[in-house]
């Protein structure tokens, strides 16, 4: 059996969609991204949908909209894609840490209220694997300090928290489509959705030029479009995801029951009546990790290390902030355990069985 570790969809519904976006509009910033943006939006429960070219653009322009300046903080998870720290760099602003809490694999809001200093100005929590952050806790520390809140939800598409999909309970919320996430454009794009419409007009702004008018701008702006192919892709995934989450959930369901008690496994955070994961990935943790996904990948199932460095011991993060290692363990078992096993919606019981038989044999 040859397995691989996820599988994005392209089907005939989207092919139409795409062709039909070519055919009779605009090719960029048509009809197409609009409702794209109208649409998800509502999904959301938020007001407003801004899409751009990529998630960290969504990052990046969140926290110009945040109004976040030079040499002030942003403080975000070393347990993520290196993105999520790379947007404070890219306005100038700083980079913070806080730990994990390694019952979720989430920034810790006790961690964060010790980070904080008088520099801080946004707090930045990854939704990672697709499981929400503690969003009314870390609500509360930013209305108490000032803060503004702004997620990486790059992962997390229909995640839900206490009931409610996630992206408008922040202040500004990221999403992105790439290719290999719960819902995609078949290429780069990302999403901003906000209930305050001041922010959302400067992020289409940021996005366009920095345009006010078709020859006027008022702002520094960016080229970061997101075409009308790409949206009318994603107009199409969005109208499946929450049929695809739900498959997520009961794979991770059938994954759980037949690993629970196997070998050191340490299973993923599971669902409860505050979260619902999107389970964008179902991963594992293990001290015998490289040696499992060895087995693993010579007997046809392909595995992932989502990540295997945390970003504040990434070589220019050292370089230019002194990090080593022991600055944040939770992240850094994290990183020295994880193990991606097989997930996409497409996924049959037969081959989740096979999966976790292999994981049996290794221990044996």
């Amino acid at each position: 059996m040859k397995m691989p570790l996820g599988k994005p969809v392209f089907d005939e519904e989207m092919k139409q969609a795409a062709i039909s976006a070519l055919e009779n509009e605009w090719f960029i910033l048509g009809e197409s991204v609009h409702k794209f943006e109208e649409e998800f939006a509502e999904y959301c429960g938020a007001k407003r949908g801004v899409s751009v070219s990529s998630g960290t653009n969504a990052l990046q322009f969140a926290l110009i909209a945040s109004g976040v300046k030079s040499c002030e903080e942003v403080i975000t998870s070393p347990a993520s894609f290196v993105a999520s720290a790379n947007v404070a760099i890219h306005v100038n602003a700083v980079p913070k840490f806080a730990d994990i809490d390694l019952s979720t694999y989430i920034i810790d809001p006790k961690l964060v209220e010790h980070a904080i200093t008088d520099k801080t100005v946004c707090l930045m929590p990854v939704y990672l694997y697709g499981r929400a952050a503690d969003i009314y806790s870390i609500r509360d520390i930013c209305e108490d300090r000032g803060l503004s809140f702004v997620a990486d939800a790059a992962q997390a598409h229909g995640s839900r928290y206490k009931g409610k999909n996630i992206g408008s309970l922040e202040d500004l919320c990221c999403f992105s489509f790439y290719s290999s996430k719960c819902m995609t454009v078949c290429g780069d794009g990302g999403m901003v959705t906000t209930n305050d419409d001041d922010k959302a007009d400067l992020i289409v702004k940021l996005r366009d030029c920095g345009r006010k008018s078709k020859y006027e701008h008022d702002v520094i702006g960016f080229t970061s479009r997101l075409n009308n192919v790409n949206a009318a892709i994603g107009r199409v995934q969005l109208r499946r995801l929450d049929g695809w989450n739900n498959l997520r959930r009961k794979h991770a369901t059938r994954y759980n029951h037949l690993l629970k008690n196997v070998g050191d496994i340490v299973l993923p955070p599971k669902d409860d009546s505050d979260y619902e994961s999107s389970y964008y990935l179902y991963v594992i943790r293990t001290s015998k990790r490289d040696e499992l996904k060895d087995w693993l990948e010579k007997n046809g199932v392909q595995c992932g290390i989502h990540y295997p460095i945390p970003i504040h011991l990434q070589p220019i993060y050292r370089k230019l902030y002194g990090y080593g290692e022991g600055a944040f363990p939770n992240s850094e078992l994290l990183s020295n355990t994880v193990l991606s096993l097989p997930m996409f919606p497409q996924l049959t019981d037969d081959e989740i069985d096979y999966v976790c038989e292999k994981v049996k044999n290794f221990y044996r």
